[in-house]
Formats: C-alpha cells, sequence, structure tokens
C-alpha cells in the first residue's frame, strides 16, 4: 500500500470513529440489499458504466447494491424520489452521497442540511440503516483551486441525527488530478479509491466485513 492510500484510509477510520462516538454496528450478510442513493458521483459520471463506486462496493462486500444516482440531482430534488426507491428495493442500508449540485448552485449550507435529514428520516422510518459520505461544499473557486473540503452539515448531522458519517474521502480524490474526469468527477482510479475508501469506512463502524 502507498503511503498516500494509508494516511488516507486513516483519516477515513478516525473521521468515522470522531462522528458521534458510534457504537459498533452489526456486520450485513452477504446478499444484504443496500441502497446507494445520490448525484452523478454515486451515478458514476467521469467513466465506464460498470466502474461506479457502487458497483465496486458491491464486488468488495457481496451485498447487492442498487446505484441510485442521478447526475444533477440535489438534496432538494431527491426528497421527491427518496420515499419510492425505499418502497421499492427496501434496503437494509442507505448510503448518502448528495449536496455537491445544492452548493454549486450557491444554496444555503443550512438548506441543505435540512433536506439531507428529510432524507435520513425517510431512510430510518423505512427501517434502513443509514451512513452519510462528506461531500465538499464545492465553488467555483474551489474548483478552480483544486482544493476540496468537506462540508461541516456532515459532521453536524452525523452528531445530531446519530447516523456513522465517511468523512474526506470525495474530498481526497477531488484534491488529486490524476484520480479525477473533470473538476467535479473522479475517473475509474478515483471510484476505485472511493469504494476502497467507502469500504474501510463500513469496516470501521462494523457494517462490512
Amino acid at each position: 500500500m502507498k503511503r498516500r492510500d494509508f494516511v488516507t484510509l486513516g483519516i477515513v477510520a478516525f473521521a468515522v470513529a470522531a462522528c458521534g462516538k458510534q457504537q459498533k454496528l452489526s456486520a450485513l450478510p452477504a446478499g444484504s440489499k443496500v441502497l446507494a442513493f445520490g448525484d452523478s458521483v454515486t451515478f458514476g459520471t467521469g467513466a465506464v458504466p460498470g466502474e461506479d463506486w457502487p458497483t465496486l462496493l458491491a464486488g468488495l462486500t457481496s451485498w447487492h447494491v442498487t446505484n441510485a444516482g442521478i447526475p444533477g440531482d440535489t438534496a432538494e430534488a431527491g426528497k421527491s424520489r427518496i420515499r419510492g426507491l425505499l418502497d421499492e428495493h427496501t434496503p437494509a442500508l442507505v448510503i448518502i452521497e448528495i449536496g455537491g449540485n445544492d452548493f454549486l448552485r450557491r444554496r444555503s449550507p443550512s438548506a441543505v442540511k435540512e433536506d439531507i435529514k428529510f432524507l435520513i428520516a425517510a431512510a430510518k422510518n423505512a427501517g434502513a440503516q443509514v451512513v452519510l459520505i462528506g461531500v465538499p461544499e464545492l465553488s467555483l473557486l474551489a474548483v478552480v483551486a483544486g482544493k476540496a473540503g468537506d462540508s461541516p452539515i456532515y459532521q453536524e448531522l452525523g452528531k445530531e441525527e446519530g447516523v456513522p458519517v465517511i468523512a474526506d474521502v470525495f474530498s481526497d480524490i477531488l484534491s488529486r488530478p490524476e484520480l479525477c474526469a473533470d473538476k467535479i468527477h473522479p475517473n475509474a482510479q478515483g471510484y476505485q479509491k472511493m469504494a476502497s475508501g467507502i469500504y474501510a469506512g463500513l469496516k470501521n463502524i462494523g457494517l462490512a466485513r
């Protein structure tokens, strides 16, 4: 393992453990239904079909992971489709990666936070466990500079809603041009790093073996 990869996984483990002092959760068995809910980064824009992080995560975990990513989707718009997806797929776990397009459209972090809180509540009410993926609070300046950092709303939501947050995985990828297809999307190698980082975070909280 390269030193940079070791450091990244260490950050993931620390960030998850630091979020609200989460207790270890029970591991989901092979074949469990998981819903990956998000935008173009969940969909896999920037790589070919099959190289998206939900598909790669399915290979790492032996879970049945449904990719419910829609390019251009926002946390606000996602509220209208989350319940239908929960009814259709009855997942044991929902992994939420959303908010980047809201930030690019200059919506206030507080408004985005309330929308994601709605998504979390919907998933919990459907009987699913929830994990949040930290998303950079992108701006045109941050995109041009190539410097990304998770919005603080994700750690706030983790503490307030009692859900684990896998932090810094997406932000780290966007800060490394060799892992990006463009300024806001990973490439195939970037999605591999994203899947492995999410998998490491899930193992740290006990959901994955």
